[in-house]
């Protein structure tokens, strides 16, 4: 695939994880809501330090993947894997559409006990995406699946660069749109907005989910 299409699927795949509520939002919006005029500031910094994480991970796991990519076995098992999980995260989201909400109060108790530590958020966008064992089941599932199915290695440059940079686009898609509105409205999207936005991408998990899993056989 070209530079482009990874680009664009990437992006995809990488929304539909940011848009989940988690530590790493909730803290965004405590922090944006602090930060008032100057929110879209903060959703910036914390996708930089995220993305300086995701970075140093992608370069361990390609490291690491090199003997798996040309195991078919091995591709398939990743396939099933991660495309029943991704499955699995798009069916959990709209079964428990209802009870979706991000609350503040409870990133503000994990905000207070590290003040000095996630008081910058760079570091915050670190340490917070180090904190949820969500990220690192993504990554370890999803996200090498993704790599091995697109052929996204060091020596593929093009995939590699599409890879990331469409990933991270579409952390800073919804971030950066969230602390946008924060800072113009001081008010966060609507709940009828958010449900909506995670029926659309609940169902592109789904569709990309059952792809991932059956491809792989007619390799």
């Amino acid at each position: 695939m070209s530079f482009i299409e990874i680009l664009i699927l990437a992006f995809f795949v990488a929304l539909t994880g940011a848009i989940s509520p988690g530590p790493l939002l909730t803290y965004t919006i405590y922090k944006s809501i602090q930060a008032k005029s100057k929110a879209f500031f903060i959703g910036i910094f914390v996708c930089i330090g995220h993305a300086i994480l995701e970075f140093i991970l992608i370069l361990i796991l390609l490291m690491g993947m090199g003997p798996f990519i040309s195991n078919k076995n091995v591709v398939i098992l990743i396939g099933f894997g991660g495309g029943t999980l991704l499955i699995y995260f798009g069916i959990s989201l709209l079964r428990d559409l209802e009870n979706l909400f991000v609350d503040i109060d409870e990133i503000s108790k994990l905000d207070g006990k590290n003040a000095t530590l996630t008081n910058h958020p760079i570091i915050g966008g670190v340490l917070i995406s180090m904190s949820n064992p969500y990220w690192w089941l993504w990554w370890a599932v999803i996200g090498m699946n993704f790599m091995t199915q697109f052929s996204v290695s060091l020596s593929n440059l093009p995939a590699f660069w599409g890879f990331f940079i469409g990933h991270e686009l579409g952390d800073f898609a919804w971030y950066g749109s969230v602390t946008f509105g924060i800072g113009i409205t001081q008010k966060f999207i609507t709940q009828s907005v958010y449900k909506a936005i995670i029926i659309i991408c609940s169902i592109f998990m789904i569709a990309f989910g059952t792809y991932l899993a059956i491809s792989p056989l007619f390799m």
